[in-house]
Protein backbone atom coordinates (compact mmCIF):
# COMPACT_ATOMS: atom_id res chain seq x y z
CA UNK A 1 0.00 0.00 0.00
CA UNK A 2 1.55 3.11 -1.00
CA UNK A 3 0.92 6.69 0.57
CA UNK A 4 -0.71 9.28 -2.49
CA UNK A 5 1.20 12.24 -2.07
CA UNK A 6 1.96 15.39 -4.43
CA UNK A 7 5.72 15.00 -4.27
CA UNK A 8 8.74 14.95 -7.18
CA UNK A 9 11.01 11.80 -6.35
CA UNK A 10 13.85 10.95 -5.60
CA UNK A 11 14.21 13.50 -2.94
CA UNK A 12 17.98 14.22 -1.82
CA UNK A 13 18.56 13.78 1.89
CA UNK A 14 21.61 13.48 4.52
CA UNK A 15 20.99 10.52 7.11
CA UNK A 16 22.86 11.69 10.62
CA UNK A 17 23.54 11.39 13.87
CA UNK A 18 23.87 12.71 17.00
CA UNK A 19 25.14 10.68 20.00
CA UNK A 20 23.14 7.87 18.51
CA UNK A 21 20.15 9.93 18.27
CA UNK A 22 19.58 9.74 14.25
CA UNK A 23 18.03 11.98 11.83
CA UNK A 24 16.85 12.41 8.26
CA UNK A 25 17.82 15.74 6.91
CA UNK A 26 16.35 17.37 3.96
CA UNK A 27 17.19 20.80 2.05
CA UNK A 28 13.47 22.34 1.77
CA UNK A 29 14.32 26.07 0.88
CA UNK A 30 12.73 25.28 -2.22
CA UNK A 31 9.75 22.80 -1.27
CA UNK A 32 9.38 19.61 -2.44
CA UNK A 33 5.72 19.03 -0.61
CA UNK A 34 3.30 21.00 1.02
CA UNK A 35 2.73 21.28 4.79
CA UNK A 36 -0.65 19.16 4.68
CA UNK A 37 1.53 15.91 2.85
CA UNK A 38 4.36 16.46 5.74
CA UNK A 39 3.50 14.32 8.66
CA UNK A 40 2.68 11.31 6.76
CA UNK A 41 5.82 11.57 4.66
CA UNK A 42 7.60 11.61 8.04
CA UNK A 43 5.97 9.05 9.67
CA UNK A 44 6.63 6.96 6.62
CA UNK A 45 10.28 7.37 5.94
CA UNK A 46 11.42 7.11 9.52
CA UNK A 47 9.95 3.39 9.73
CA UNK A 48 12.83 1.05 10.75
CA UNK A 49 13.62 -1.73 8.22
CA UNK A 50 10.52 -0.86 5.89
CA UNK A 51 12.10 2.56 5.27
CA UNK A 52 15.32 5.32 5.92
CA UNK A 53 14.38 4.68 9.46
CA UNK A 54 14.83 7.79 12.21
CA UNK A 55 14.35 9.24 15.53
CA UNK A 56 13.13 12.41 13.43
CA UNK A 57 12.92 14.59 10.10
CA UNK A 58 14.17 17.83 9.89
CA UNK A 59 13.32 19.96 7.05
CA UNK A 60 16.18 23.16 6.48
CA UNK A 61 14.28 26.20 5.32
CA UNK A 62 14.76 30.04 4.51
CA UNK A 63 14.64 32.44 7.66
CA UNK A 64 14.46 35.86 7.56
CA UNK A 65 15.72 36.41 11.01
CA UNK A 66 18.56 34.35 10.83
CA UNK A 67 20.72 31.69 8.32
CA UNK A 68 17.95 29.49 8.13
CA UNK A 69 14.51 28.04 10.01
CA UNK A 70 13.66 24.81 10.74
CA UNK A 71 10.60 22.37 11.16
CA UNK A 72 11.33 19.12 13.19
CA UNK A 73 9.15 16.24 13.45
CA UNK A 74 9.29 13.27 15.93
CA UNK A 75 9.46 10.20 14.13
CA UNK A 76 5.40 9.54 14.73
CA UNK A 77 4.80 12.48 12.56
CA UNK A 78 4.24 15.45 15.68
CA UNK A 79 6.19 18.52 15.30
CA UNK A 80 8.73 18.94 18.69
CA UNK A 81 9.70 22.89 19.46
CA UNK A 82 12.94 21.87 19.72
CA UNK A 83 15.74 19.45 19.96
CA UNK A 84 18.87 19.42 20.95
CA UNK A 85 21.29 16.70 19.21
CA UNK A 86 18.74 17.31 16.14
CA UNK A 87 19.81 21.26 16.37
CA UNK A 88 23.74 20.26 16.47
CA UNK A 89 22.85 17.92 12.99
CA UNK A 90 21.15 20.42 11.45
CA UNK A 91 23.77 23.51 11.73
CA UNK A 92 26.29 20.52 10.84
CA UNK A 93 24.26 20.13 7.41
CA UNK A 94 23.77 24.09 7.08
CA UNK A 95 27.94 24.60 7.36
CA UNK A 96 28.35 21.87 5.14
CA UNK A 97 26.17 22.91 2.22
CA UNK A 98 26.77 26.77 2.41
CA UNK A 99 23.74 27.54 4.23
CA UNK A 100 25.15 28.92 6.80
CA UNK A 101 28.27 30.40 5.62
CA UNK A 102 30.28 31.20 8.80
CA UNK A 103 31.20 28.26 11.41
CA UNK A 104 28.71 30.51 13.75
CA UNK A 105 25.60 30.43 12.82
CA UNK A 106 21.93 30.91 13.92
CA UNK A 107 18.75 29.60 12.90
CA UNK A 108 14.87 29.72 13.52
CA UNK A 109 13.35 27.05 16.00
CA UNK A 110 9.76 27.07 17.54
CA UNK A 111 11.35 27.08 20.77
CA UNK A 112 13.31 30.91 19.47
CA UNK A 113 16.31 31.55 17.69
CA UNK A 114 19.35 29.24 18.11
CA UNK A 115 22.91 29.89 18.23
CA UNK A 116 25.41 27.59 17.01
CA UNK A 117 29.27 26.64 16.58
CA UNK A 118 31.01 24.43 14.26
CA UNK A 119 34.03 23.03 16.46
CA UNK A 120 36.91 20.95 15.18
CA UNK A 121 36.38 17.13 13.70
CA UNK A 122 32.26 16.91 14.24
CA UNK A 123 31.85 18.63 17.43
CA UNK A 124 28.88 21.30 17.24
CA UNK A 125 28.15 23.80 20.69
CA UNK A 126 24.59 25.58 20.42
CA UNK A 127 23.46 27.80 22.50
CA UNK A 128 20.57 26.95 24.29
CA UNK A 129 17.36 28.89 25.00
CA UNK A 130 17.27 29.43 28.77
CA UNK A 131 14.97 26.79 30.69
CA UNK A 132 11.95 27.76 31.88
CA UNK A 133 8.50 26.10 34.02
CA UNK A 134 10.58 25.12 36.47
CA UNK A 135 8.48 22.49 38.73
CA UNK A 136 9.83 20.51 41.97
CA UNK A 137 9.08 18.04 44.93
CA UNK A 138 6.26 16.12 42.08
CA UNK A 139 5.85 12.55 42.57
CA UNK A 140 4.09 9.35 40.94
CA UNK A 141 3.66 6.14 41.43
CA UNK A 142 6.33 3.79 39.47
CA UNK A 143 6.53 -0.22 40.26
CA UNK A 144 4.61 0.29 43.42
CA UNK A 145 6.59 3.36 45.16
CA UNK A 146 6.26 6.77 44.94
CA UNK A 147 9.21 8.23 42.71
CA UNK A 148 10.37 11.79 43.31
CA UNK A 149 10.10 13.68 39.98
CA UNK A 150 11.49 17.18 39.21
CA UNK A 151 10.45 19.12 35.22
CA UNK A 152 11.33 22.20 33.11
CA UNK A 153 11.19 22.64 29.59
CA UNK A 154 14.77 23.01 28.25
CA UNK A 155 13.25 23.67 24.92
CA UNK A 156 11.08 20.73 25.45
CA UNK A 157 9.13 19.32 28.71
CA UNK A 158 10.97 17.04 30.78
CA UNK A 159 10.57 15.18 33.50
CA UNK A 160 13.73 13.70 35.85
CA UNK A 161 14.09 11.46 37.71
CA UNK A 162 17.36 10.21 40.00
CA UNK A 163 18.02 6.64 40.53
CA UNK A 164 20.49 4.87 42.37
CA UNK A 165 24.01 3.24 40.16
CA UNK A 166 23.32 0.20 39.23
CA UNK A 167 19.38 -0.47 39.51
CA UNK A 168 17.65 -1.92 36.71
CA UNK A 169 15.16 0.86 35.53
CA UNK A 170 12.41 -0.39 32.70
CA UNK A 171 13.06 3.13 31.13
CA UNK A 172 9.76 2.01 28.37
CA UNK A 173 7.79 0.85 30.98
CA UNK A 174 8.50 3.83 33.09
CA UNK A 175 8.76 6.19 30.98
CA UNK A 176 5.40 5.89 29.25
CA UNK A 177 3.98 5.74 32.61
CA UNK A 178 5.24 9.44 33.11
CA UNK A 179 5.03 10.58 29.48
CA UNK A 180 1.03 10.63 29.58
CA UNK A 181 0.65 11.12 33.63
CA UNK A 182 -1.73 13.44 34.67
CA UNK A 183 0.52 15.74 35.97
CA UNK A 184 1.60 16.74 32.47
CA UNK A 185 -1.41 16.82 30.00
CA UNK A 186 -2.16 17.59 27.81
CA UNK A 187 1.11 17.88 26.01
CA UNK A 188 2.61 15.27 27.92
CA UNK A 189 6.77 15.08 28.55
CA UNK A 190 9.98 13.60 28.17
CA UNK A 191 11.22 11.08 30.93
CA UNK A 192 14.74 10.91 31.77
CA UNK A 193 16.50 8.74 34.09
CA UNK A 194 19.31 9.69 36.06
CA UNK A 195 22.13 8.22 37.91
CA UNK A 196 25.56 10.04 39.72
CA UNK A 197 28.65 8.28 38.41
CA UNK A 198 31.03 10.32 40.17
CA UNK A 199 33.71 13.07 38.72
CA UNK A 200 31.20 15.01 37.25
CA UNK A 201 29.73 12.35 34.93
CA UNK A 202 25.75 11.07 35.14
CA UNK A 203 23.75 8.72 33.06
CA UNK A 204 21.05 9.54 31.46
CA UNK A 205 18.52 7.51 29.96
CA UNK A 206 15.58 9.06 28.11
CA UNK A 207 12.13 7.77 26.92
CA UNK A 208 10.99 10.11 24.12
CA UNK A 209 7.66 11.63 23.68
CA UNK A 210 6.83 11.29 19.98
CA UNK A 211 9.63 8.18 19.30
CA UNK A 212 7.31 6.45 22.70
CA UNK A 213 10.56 4.51 23.43
CA UNK A 214 14.00 5.10 24.54
CA UNK A 215 16.45 6.57 22.58
CA UNK A 216 20.34 6.46 22.22
CA UNK A 217 20.51 10.26 23.44
CA UNK A 218 18.49 13.35 24.08
CA UNK A 219 20.15 16.76 24.17
CA UNK A 220 17.75 18.84 26.09
CA UNK A 221 17.04 16.05 28.22
CA UNK A 222 20.41 15.77 29.06
CA UNK A 223 20.65 19.78 29.81
CA UNK A 224 17.58 19.37 32.39
CA UNK A 225 19.08 16.41 34.02
CA UNK A 226 22.54 18.36 33.99
CA UNK A 227 20.64 21.20 35.62
CA UNK A 228 19.13 19.11 38.29
CA UNK A 229 21.80 17.17 38.87
CA UNK A 230 24.18 20.70 39.98
CA UNK A 231 21.03 22.21 42.05
CA UNK A 232 21.27 19.02 44.08
CA UNK A 233 24.84 19.08 44.56
CA UNK A 234 25.87 16.14 42.48
CA UNK A 235 27.85 17.63 40.43
CA UNK A 236 28.68 21.14 38.70
CA UNK A 237 29.11 22.92 35.42
CA UNK A 238 30.61 22.13 33.13
CA UNK A 239 28.83 18.57 33.11
CA UNK A 240 29.45 15.06 31.23
CA UNK A 241 26.98 13.24 30.53
CA UNK A 242 26.65 9.50 29.32
CA UNK A 243 23.78 8.58 26.48
CA UNK A 244 22.45 5.15 26.50
CA UNK A 245 24.36 4.83 23.18
CA UNK A 246 27.81 5.51 25.23
CA UNK A 247 29.20 8.70 23.67
CA UNK A 248 29.35 12.04 25.72
CA UNK A 249 27.71 15.02 25.71
CA UNK A 250 29.10 18.39 27.86
CA UNK A 251 26.24 21.09 29.05
CA UNK A 252 27.93 24.24 30.36
CA UNK A 253 25.59 26.65 32.23
CA UNK A 254 25.41 29.75 34.80
CA UNK A 255 23.49 28.22 37.71
CA UNK A 256 21.22 30.64 39.57
CA UNK A 257 20.65 30.56 43.51
CA UNK A 258 17.06 30.07 42.96
CA UNK A 259 17.92 26.80 41.16
CA UNK A 260 17.59 27.79 37.18
CA UNK A 261 20.15 28.38 34.76
CA UNK A 262 21.42 30.72 32.19
CA UNK A 263 23.72 30.70 29.28
CA UNK A 264 23.03 27.06 28.49
CA UNK A 265 25.11 24.99 25.91
CA UNK A 266 24.93 21.80 24.68
CA UNK A 267 27.95 19.95 23.01
CA UNK A 268 29.06 16.98 21.49
CA UNK A 269 29.20 15.54 18.16
CA UNK A 270 26.88 15.78 14.52
CA UNK A 271 27.53 13.30 12.29
CA UNK A 272 27.06 12.77 8.52
CA UNK A 273 26.36 9.17 8.10
CA UNK A 274 25.67 9.08 4.26
CA UNK A 275 23.64 10.85 1.57
CA UNK A 276 21.56 9.79 -0.64
CA UNK A 277 17.88 9.44 -2.46
CA UNK A 278 14.45 8.30 -0.75
CA UNK A 279 12.89 7.36 -4.15
CA UNK A 280 8.74 6.59 -3.86
CA UNK A 281 9.31 3.09 -3.02
CA UNK A 282 10.28 4.36 0.59
CA UNK A 283 6.38 5.19 1.01
CA UNK A 284 5.35 1.65 0.69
Amino acid sequence: MSIDMNIEFPVPFAKMSGTGNDFIVIDHRQAIFPAKDQAAFVRAVCRRMFSVGADGLILIENSEKADFSWQFYNANGSVAEMCGNGARCAARFAYARGIAAEKKMCFETLAGIIEAEILDNDGVSLLMTDPVDYRKGLSADLGGQEMDISFMDSGVPHAVLFMEEGVDIPVKEWGHTIRFHELFQPAGTNVNFVQDLGEGVIRVRTYERGVEDETMACGTGAVAAAIFAAEKGVCSSPVEVLTSGGEQLKIVFDLQGNGTAENVYLQGPARIIYIGQITAEALL
